[in-house]
């Protein structure tokens, strides 16, 4: 039994006093990973038809930013872009729910008023969030697969098949010298926490992949997947 199993199971019995189900709750966290609230929440990002939800999407990836916390200062940058792309559409949603309460309907509105290609705008936002949550997924998936790579070299790789074509020599510039700062592969693993990390990890990628890759294919059914950045 999983430590949120156990701790379900002991503190629903009769007699657990409020401090041994501060304790049963705390012993459960322990046994999480980093990931684990955003994969609790990736099973809720379709609506019941199959449409992809803004809200709990936007949720899942801001769930998300923990785990970027892990690399430190040098991945602040990816933090900010993500943090402010997330902000944009929580916005849009925010200022009219009902109307937007499917993900790619503000780009279909933004589409058919011909703003979709603005820099400002939240096409441009959702397609930038999910490119950068596609770097994570690489990384994770080189980590996993190439046990004897730094983290330097995880994080070059996955630039390179992920970002890296879509960026300018500024940004590229930028992220080259951020991934010299990366922590080294040891300490980084001790950070994502207790529970099994290498599962949650695999789970990461088989369940968010296919979901950032419907953002990449209606994103291209409307001609908005090949944005550069400006």
């Amino acid at each position: 039994m999983g430590g949120k199993a156990l701790s379900k199971s002991l503190t629903s019995s009769a007699g657990t006093s409020p401090r041994k189900q501060r304790v049963l709750k705390s012993f459960a966290t322990m046994t999480e990973t980093v990931f684990t609230p955003a994969l609790q929440a990736m099973p809720h990002v379709k609506s019941p038809a199959g449409d992809m939800l803004t809200k709990p999407f936007l949720d899942v990836c801001r769930l998300v930013l923990p785990v970027i916390d892990k690399f430190g200062t040098s991945m602040s940058l990816v933090k900010s872009d993500i943090g402010g792309n997330i902000d944009r559409l929580d916005n849009k949603y925010a200022s009219d729910p009902t109307a937007y309460h499917l993900l790619y309907e503000i780009v279909r509105k933004e589409v058919a008023e011909n703003t979709a290609k603005k820099s400002a705008s939240c096409t441009n936002g959702l397609l930038w969030l999910t490119r950068a949550m596609d770097f994570l997924v690489e990384l994770f998936r080189n980590l996993l697969a190439n046990q004897n790579w730094t983290m330097h070299q995880a994080c070059t790789e996955a630039y390179a098949a992920t970002l890296k074509k879509w960026h300018g020599w500024v940004a590229s510039a930028a992220f080259t010298v951020a991934m010299k700062l990366v922590p080294d592969r040891k300490k980084f693993f001790s950070l994502l926490g207790d529970g099994n990390l290498n599962a949650d990890i695999e789970s990461f990628i088989s369940t968010f992949s296919p979901i950032l890759q419907e953002n990449h294919n209606f994103l291209k059914s409307v001609g908005m997947d090949d944005m550069k950045a400006s």
